[in-house]
């Protein structure tokens, strides 16, 4: 699994902008799809069928990733830039990031006089080797996404965008081992969720599914001074119970809970204090939806280290599958 995680972890595909993300996934689940469409806003969908007894499900996992926008070019060609997503001022300086043409910036800030203090966005910029505006390579609306490659400590797995690119991988593996299921299963992977879960929600009012399951990364709480939280890396699969934008469907996180016991699969529950996923949108599309989340524990997120364990990453990929592969009675 390792090498389908490095291709797509180190791809570009910032919000808005995840049409290469779309050109690697299909070719990894076209021959285990019965159909494959792509959406008017991006959305990548491939409908797995059922045998007709069971539900209109519907998988989300989304492909794209935190990035930055140019802004403004100065006259000495060093570009000033806005965010895409929850990009975290503390993470950046030293970072580099990739221009969807190649180029690479470094990002810095302006001069520090209390080093105890970190600069806004705006007081950062990015180093493209420019001399002048004029030999700037990139303009202002560029998108950038960061820089960093794929690393597998054992079971650690590290990367700059495994919110969600890890989710993508659960959903590819799951639609290539469900052999049999009562559903139809709609595998969405879906576009700009790190700028407010839009493209979830688009797909599930097309789709209209009785039932949502998002894939995504969560936080953990097994770090020195970590908020507490009863997640930690490689205790298994995290069954979202609820987070800030979202009350999970009670009948579906105990189907969950049954069907990890059941086959003998590590989970634990899960409740996120800050962020959601695209479950709510799923939720609350068209006539609302049985939604939940089957989450992958991830440290350092919106980083451009996450990481996660191999163990808990397969522990998703095989409730998925038992989820899928029987009935949904909610």
């Amino acid at each position: 699994m390792n090498d389908l995680i490095k291709k797509l972890v180190e791809a570009f595909g910032p919000s808005g902008f995840e049409d290469g993300m779309r050109d690697l996934i299909r070719p990894e689940i076209e021959k285990h799809a019965d159909s494959i469409n792509v959406d008017n806003l991006g959305n990548l969908i491939a409908l797995k069928k059922g045998d007709g007894s069971g539900l209109k499900v519907m998988i989300a996992a989304h492909m794209d990733e935190i990035g930055v926008m140019v802004s403004h070019v100065t006259a000495e060609g060093f570009c000033r830039f806005t965010n895409i997503g929850g990009v975290l001022p503390h993470n950046l300086n030293g970072s580099r990031v990739q221009f969807a043409d190649g180029t690479v910036g470094i990002i810095s800030s302006d001069r520090l006089t209390d080093r105890s203090k970190i600069h806004g966005l705006d007081k950062h910029f990015i180093d493209v080797g420019a001399t002048s505006k004029e030999d700037c390579p990139v303009s202002v609306g560029d998108p950038a996404g960061f820089k960093r490659e794929f690393l597998a400590q054992g079971k650690r797995l590290s990367a700059k965008s495994m919110d969600d690119r890890i989710g993508c991988v659960v959903a590819i593996e799951a639609l290539k081992r469900l052999k049999n299921s009562p559903h139809d299963v709609y595998f969405a992977f879906t576009v700009q969720e790190e700028v407010g879960v839009r493209g979830a929600l688009t797909a599930a009012n097309h789709i209209d599914p009785a039932v949502g399951i998002a894939l995504d990364v969560t936080l953990t709480g097994d770090m020195p001074e970590s908020n507490p939280m009863a997640v930690s890396l490689g205790d298994g699969a995290a069954i979202k119970v609820k987070d800030s934008g979202m009350i999970a469907h009670v009948g579906l996180v105990n189907i969950m809970k049954q069907r990890a016991e059941e086959a003998n699969i590590p989970y634990q529950l899960e409740v996120l204090v800050a962020g959601t996923t695209d479950a709510r949108s799923m939720q609350v599309a068209n006539g609302g939806a049985a939604a939940g989340c089957i989450s992958i524990p991830c440290r350092y997120v919106h980083s451009q280290s996450e990481t996660v364990d191999a163990d808990d990453v397969e522990a998703c990929v095989q409730l998925l599958v038992e989820i899928l592969s029987k009935p949904i009675d909610l």
